[in-house]
């Protein structure tokens, strides 16, 4: 099958869209004297190609329609595909074609004049500024400008008809034009001087040297140079620092990868137009005040710069971390890019390719270092926050922020990516067709997004001219001077009240907290990476000595410790709701953020700690806690919230997105959670009830979802479902169960005998392991077909046990992690290695039955003991998840070398005592989290004592 991009395609068709304003521009650039014919030819040119560029992300899809119909109608003589296709390149681009296709879509000429006008007279007048100026920006490159040899439109967004930053090589050298006022950069250029000289010290920041013109301003050219070894590459992350306390004094946003340039030992801010940033205030989440107060104080924090990592969630987007600092190579997920396919042919059809995210120049090495460096970006941030407060506090800092008052900044009031879906539909061929019905769309999707974005605007007026700017293949952008605030966008429009942007943010930064600030940065860094860190970046938690002695007053005590500290770190509501703020994994990867509704890392699973913790304290079994029953209420109550939160927002008026299905991530992860603690109550409360409400979306959210995993895709239904059924004894349950059982079935991919199940962003060959790969979904087709009796399931899930027997290594002696995330050839861990695999073939067969389970289990075991120990302490990729396979395999009478019950034990509490509960990355930030923080390990050390009878996490069973 021929792929081609946009770039390759349909530009013969365009050229006749393009000519008389092309013509135009010709003439009237020969009228400006002063620049050359090479000058005038490469403005020209350029002006060409990002014209094509443009019609071709607006019109492939309408041309490939047209394509069709006409092969469809036999309109085409060619006597294969390939001759007519080249005859409808040729039909294509005659004019007469465009003119005859407003009988269907009425608006299309007139729209794409606008584009072609616009970019026209923008080119225009970057020439007329050019010649203008010539003399004067020779400065930014170090030598006279002479003649412009080369230019590149389009480096960046377009906004306000046309205008795009543009790149220019010239005789002198490179400089950067943008078509809107550099004053800010100026200001901010002397107000790091100014901190430099109160500092005492070098700050490791530059801004590049700016002219300003008023609307319009010249830029240094800075080119992406790595650091020179580990001091440069020290320097660079202490101006990380430095730059975090800047810019969260000054209220800025934004800062994503292509904003900022590594140049050796300094990172450079190219585009610092989100200054100020205004605070709008949130409205009630409707999960209750401890959540509104928590989801408060993460919007204020640092992680609004942008500079810090984070997952985005946009469709298109989705978990690519394109922060300032992000972006890391190998950790982000393949990123569908539109592509014709059969092309050359008249089959030719939209469809996408999966391609690596764009490399950016964000870096000072080409493998960078986050978790080597990022204490001196610490200290940085602290030094320089401490020196900021000493100048506030001498009543200094307050002036200088006055230089700022006439600047313009820019205010982001939606996602760029947010727009851009909104365009695509706005371009396809049925809104072209019927542009009312495709307008009061846009209006609804602007209009709802307003009901769930505080920064969105909901204004009618503000709706209508952001629509109106897509329409005509701009970005919306939205501008006010520093001293006013009210924000402006297009055709006249305001929003927000006025009011100072700097003193708004001088009193926010006051108020702030800079120890939790201090947390927050550490804890974000955990977000850069896909996997954090089960091959820990701390060396081994080996403990030094083992000691065997007191061993259930010890593991008392370290359950206690992390109990208190969930008590701790609640955020409390006097409404009786409670919540966290933590490093946590969603389906797009990790973030800071508030806790979630999930049992992997969210308040499910804290709620089933805290009741498991209160269940085995009243056994006699755990340490009292203070505050531990109110705790686990409060919790149980928030949860509660949530779901009559959920289901307001799923019978609203605003159609959103059903949650995910999984186990562990979704509504499954709920339901299970629910159930469990209904038992644990004697069934006296409304959890079956509110479990059987949430169990009713299930379908839907299903057939939503993209994943097909156990972790939060449709795998992880079954069992909950499976389970929901036993309790309530309703067929319908697992009824629900089959459907999704059959909707894996069409979804398999099939290699002869073997079967896997693919997610394109991330793994498009198939992934093994247990939580998002085919262990885990065959293990819950098998489960399947065991309540039903139905061989369809179990013929398919033993085809994906055939796929993970297929990756065993005889020289690894383990499953292959085919990640591939440049780390160790095979995992240990329960989310993609040997002990979750192990987990549930054990679970299947607990009494060792089949020879196959026997063999499996002593590779499991053995990769385990040798690999699993020693690097981390969670239940996802840590001892404590090790432990629960080697402990019920010693339970089970199979003698592991040299190992027994007690000595794991005695092993696993002196590594606790003597580090620390240690979960990765997150080491030095508290993570209450079940299965990838802190809160998994007090549960399996409540589960190790032996009259305890505390369910699996790792296995959901009934």
């Amino acid at each position: 099958m021929a792929t081609k991009s946009f770039a390759d395609d349909f530009t013969a068709s365009l050229g006749c869209l393009l000519a008389p304003s092309l013509g135009r521009l010709a003439t009237q650039l020969v009228l400006i004297p002063a620049l050359s014919s090479r000058e005038r030819e490469v403005i020209l040119e350029e002006t060409r190609e990002s014209l094509c560029s443009i019609l071709h992300g607006k019109l492939t899809r309408l041309l490939l329609l047209e394509l069709n119909a006409a092969r469809v109608s036999e309109r085409l003589s060619g006597t294969d595909g390939g001759e007519r296709w080249s005859e409808f390149l040729e039909i294509s681009s005659q004019f007469l074609f465009w003119e005859e296709l407003t009988e269907h879509y009425p608006s299309l000429l007139q729209r794409v004049e606008c584009i072609v006008r616009h970019r026209c007279e923008a080119s225009l007048l970057f020439a007329r500024r050019w010649v203008e100026d010539r003399d004067e920006i020779g400065v930014l490159c170090g030598a006279p400008a002479g003649e412009l040899t080369a230019l590149g439109f389009g480096a960046g967004d377009s906004h306000r008809g046309g205008f795009t930053v543009a790149l220019l090589r010239c005789e002198g050298g490179r400089i950067v034009y943008k078509p809107r006022s550099v004053a800010v950069d100026a200001c901010l250029q002397h107000f790091i001087e100014v901190l430099t000289q109160a500092h005492g010290h070098a700050l490791n920041i530059r801004i590049p040297r700016v002219i300003d013109r008023g609307d319009y301003g010249w830029t240094e050219f800075v080119d992406h140079r790595y650091a020179d070894g580990h001091d440069a590459l020290t320097g660079f992350y202490r101006g990380i620092g430095h730059l975090l306390a800047i810019m969260h004094l000054l209220g800025a946003s934004d800062l994503h990868a292509e904003n900022l340039i590594a140049h050796g030992d300094m990172p450079v801010v190219v585009d610092c137009e989100t200054l100020f940033t205004p605070k709008v205030p949130m409205p009630p989440t409707g999960f209750g005040k401890a959540f509104d107060h928590a989801s408060a104080l993460v919007a204020g924090t640092v992680l609004n710069i942008g500079l810090l990592p984070g997952r985005a969630q946009t469709l298109g987007w989705r978990g690519i971390d394109y922060s300032g600092i992000g972006l890391l190579p190998g950790q982000q997920p393949m990123m569908p890019q539109p592509a014709i396919l059969k092309a050359g042919t008249d089959e030719a059809y939209l469809g996408s390719t999966m391609v690596p995210v764009p490399i950016a120049q964000n870096h000072p090495s080409p493998e960078p270092a986050l978790a080597t460096y990022w204490p001196q970006a610490l200290e940085a941030f602290d030094q320089l926050t401490g020196t900021l407060r000493q100048l506030d506090a001498a009543g200094a800092l307050e002036p200088h922020l006055r230089t700022f008052d006439d600047c313009r900044v820019r205010v982001v009031l939606r996602a760029t990516e947010a727009y851009a879906e909104i365009a695509r539909m706005l371009w396809h061929p049925v809104s072209l067709h019927n542009e009312t019905q495709a307008r009061q769309r846009a209006r609804d999707l602007l209009a709802g997004m307003a009901a769930n974005i505080v920064s969105a605007p909901s204004d009618p007026a503000v709706i209508e001219s952001e629509m109106e700017d897509l329409l005509i293949g701009d970005i919306p952008m939205f501008s006010t001077r520093v001293c006013d605030g009210q924000l402006e966008g297009s055709r006249g429009v305001r929003w927000l009240q006025p009011g100072h942007l700097a003193q708004a943010a001088l009193r926010h930064w006051r108020r702030s907290d800079v120890i939790f600030e201090r947390n927050v940065i550490r804890a974000a860094m955990v977000s850069a990476y896909l996997n954090d860190g089960w091959t820990s970046h701390l060396g081994t938690l080996t403990p030094s000595v083992i000691r065997s002695e007191d061993l259930d007053a010890r593991r008392r005590v370290q359950a206690a410790r992390i109990m208190q500290g969930l008590v701790k770190h609640a955020i409390r509501g006097d409404d009786g709701s409670v919540a966290w703020i933590a490093p946590v994994l969603n389906p797009t990867g990790w973030s800071v953020q508030l806790l979630g509704m999930d049992l992997y890392g969210g308040l499910s699973g804290i709620a089933l700690l805290a009741a498991a913790y209160v269940r085995e304290m009243k056994a006699g079994r755990a340490n009292p806690i203070a505050g531990i029953e109110e705790l686990s209420k409060a919790v149980q109550h928030t949860l509660r919230l949530g779901e009559e939160q959920l289901a307001k927002t799923l019978h609203g008026d605003i159609r959103v997105r059903p949650p995910t299905p999984g186990a562990y991530m979704g509504l499954g992860a709920q339901i299970w959670t629910l159930l469990k603690l209904s038992q644990w109550n004697d069934h006296s409360g409304d959890e079956l009830t509110r479990a059987t409400a949430l169990a009713e979306g299930m379908l839907e959210a299903a057939v939503a979802d993209d994943m097909n995993d156990v972790l939060s895709g449709r795998a992880g239904a079954i069992p909950a479902l499976l389970a929901l059924a036993e309790c309530t004894h309703e067929q319908r349950f697992v009824d629900m169960a089959i459907q999704i059982g059959d909707q894996l079935r069409e979804l398999a991919r099939h290699d002869g005998d073997r079967a896997h199940w693919v997610q394109p962003q991330m793994w498009p060959h198939g992934i093994g392991g247990y939580s998002h790969g085919v262990t885990g979904v065959g293990w819950a087709l098998a489960r399947l077909a065991r309540a039903t009796g139905e061989s369809r399931f179990e013929d398919l899930a033993q085809a994906a046990f055939r796929f993970e027997d297929a990756t065993f290594d005889e020289d690894e002696q383990n499953w292959v992690d085919l990640r591939n995330l440049g780390g160790p050839k095979s995992a240990f861990v329960w989310c993609h290695g040997s002990t979750g695999i192990g987990l549930a073939h054990l679970d299947m067969d607990p009494d060792l039955q089949h020879p196959r389970t026997q063999s499996l289990l002593r590779h499991a075991a053995a990769a385990t003991m040798r690999m699993g120990l020693g690097w981390n302490h969670c239940l996802c990729h840590g001892d404590l998840g090790a432990w629960e396979l080697l402990d019920q395999l010693m339970a089970g009478g199979v003698a592991l070398d040299g190992m027994t019950r007690e000595s794991l034990m005695a092993r696993i509490v002196s590594s606790l005592e003597e580090y620390g509960p240690s979960c990765g990355l997150t080491k030095e930030v508290f993570v209450p989290g079940l299965l990838a923080g802190v809160g998994g390990v007090a549960y399996q050390l409540l589960r190790m004592h032996p009259d305890s009878h505390l369910p699996s996490v790792l296995i959901l069973g009934s």
